[in-house]
């Protein structure tokens, strides 16, 4: 049966309305697990994954760019003197990164082999490769403090061949050499002093990976290679990964929530124990021997010579250290490295991983290329490598982990918020028309208004009143039909005017007699 014409448009809103807050409900209960199950799907390290390919062949540009710590006063070192440096650069490149031998194993993980190329970049350099630099003789000086406790005779018999070769503390170098080797006929002489003293042939250069240390937590290549990581961080989520640079594995904290390009990012950054010494942090003795705290000994994968790591500028580590060197101005904005880290996703959107190499130094008995010169860790250089998403990659990243998630959202508020809004207007709208139908009854009836009783007594008033019309009726009907007919004057003649008269004389004989009586 169909719905009375006022009830038709309450009724049509609160449909419409139910529809409505139905659809937002089962988009706000399904559509977490929908984008969950997505996410989950597509940035797994499988072929079949979107994010395969884009871990595969990196997309991103990553750049590598070297500051140089240049020695402004070699020979008063040598005398005893404090160490000046200037910084240099920066010295860009372009790094481009590619993976081999990609094999997926039964346990859930996978292992490869990541080659790096590096293009210099003139138009973002400050300087160019061809430039020289002075900066300490890293063969030279490394190998005196590892010949320190040899005999006394065999150090002389070294520094003599090193000072017939021209090698002293400090060289002066080409920033391509000093990055990537150069030639030098040293190698071989101190490897025929002590066997194996440099564990390599050939070019000797600072960007050499190995990985050695001296227990099993600190051996671990622990986390991710820092590409991605598992996805729905949340503040309490700590990234890990494996650093060639830094020759070990490296965690991150979270530090504050952001928006880089659109997209809603964690910031990570390394603690302060990251390069603290065993001493201050217990977890880190295997990366021993140990100095002050805030360096690290990278000796075993920089050719066992005393190299140390750290953050720029000495930024986080024992002020002594800082306090050594001229030239050295350590602040987190220059020299604090960070990960931007969508957190749903695990897919860092902006990096900048800064490290230091320093060379630690001092005068060795024996060696007289050591001089006078007081135990200090000189900074080399100092490189950060960044890299960030952008162009297409970004724009598909924001359309389809950030937009279409979002809008989705909005819409099932919209609706759940016009969905209660046409139920509530269509309710209001009832009730006005019920209203109005009551009204509108009870004027037509207002017997209604009375009670039984008033009812009752109108009911007998109505009758008495019908019953006193009925006998007037049947009174006036009995007096018509005594009363004599008036002639009808078109159908009965008119009488004579001789009658007249005589009913008047009639009237009056009477009215005479009724005078005498």
């Amino acid at each position: 049966m169909a719905a009375p014409a006022g009830r038709r448009v309450p009724l049509a809103l609160g449909l419409t309305g139910l529809v409505f807050a139905l659809f937002g409900l089962v988009l706000f209960f399904v559509l977490p697990d929908v984008v969950r199950d997505q996410v989950i799907k597509n940035v797994r390290i499988d072929p079949n994954s979107i994010a395969f390919s884009m871990w595969k062949d990196v997309p991103v540009p990553f750049y590598l760019s070297a500051f140089f710590f240049e020695v402004m006063n070699p020979n008063e070192i040598r005398l005893g003197a404090k160490p000046v440096v200037n910084q240099r650069g920066p010295y860009v490149y372009r790094e481009y990164r590619f993976k081999t031998n990609i094999t997926f194993h039964d346990n859930g993980t996978v292992s490869f082999l990541e080659y790096r190329r590096f293009y210099f970049q003139p138009d973002l350099s400050h300087g160019m490769e061809e430039d020289y630099i002075v900066v300490p003789n890293i063969l030279v000086m490394g190998a005196a403090v590892m010949l320190e406790t040899l005999p006394q005779l065999l150090k002389m018999l070294i520094s003599g061949a090193l000072a017939g070769m021209g090698q002293g503390a400090f060289m002066n170098r080409t920033v391509g050499e000093i990055m990537w080797g150069y030639d030098d006929p040293l190698i071989d002489v101190l490897n025929n002093f002590v066997p194996g003293l440099i564990p390599f042939k050939g070019k000797f250069g600072l960007f050499v990976d190995l990985n050695y240390w001296q227990s099993d937590e600190c051996n671990m290549i622990n986390g991710t290679s820092g590409e991605m990581w598992p996805p729905f961080m949340t503040p309490s989520s700590s990234l890990e990964f494996y650093s060639p640079d830094a020759c070990r594995s490296m965690k991150l904290v979270y530090e504050q929530s952001g928006v880089f390009k659109g997209v809603p990012t964690y910031r990570f950054v390394a603690p302060k124990t990251l390069f603290a010494n065993g001493t201050d942090y217990p977890p880190n003795e295997g990366f021993c021997p140990c100095r002050e705290s805030g360096i690290q000994n990278v000796s075993t994968c920089r050719m066992n010579a005393p190299v140390f790591i750290s953050h720029p500028h000495f930024y986080n580590a024992d002020p002594v250290l800082v306090e050594a060197v001229d030239g050295l101005h350590p602040n987190k904005e220059q020299h604090g490295l960070f990960l931007d880290v969508h957190p749903v996703t695990g897919i860092p959107m902006n990096c900048s991983i800064k490290l230091q190499l320093s060379l630690y130094m001092k005068k060795v008995s024996g060696i007289s290329q050591t001089g006078q010169i007081k135990p200090v860790v000189l900074p080399i250089l100092w490189f950060a490598e960044s890299g960030a998403i952008e162009g297409s990659v970004l724009k598909q990243f924001y359309t389809n982990l950030v937009l279409i998630p979002s809008v989705l959202e909005y819409v099932q508020y919209i609706c759940i918020g016009l969905g209660v809004a046409l139920i509530v207007a269509a309710i209001v709208l009832e009730v006005k028309r019920q209203t109005r139908h009551d009204k509108s009854t009870a004027e037509c009836s207002p017997v209604d208004s009375y009670t039984p009783v008033l009812r009752e007594a109108q009911a007998e008033l109505t009758g008495e009143r019908q019953q006193s019309s009925h006998h007037g009726d049947e009174a006036t009907r009995n007096a018509r039909e005594k009363s004599p007919r008036e002639p009808d004057p078109r159908t009965e003649p008119p009488q004579s005017s001789e009658t007249t008269p005589l009913l008047q004389d009639d009237s009056k004989t009477n009215q005479n007699d009724a005078a005498e009586a």
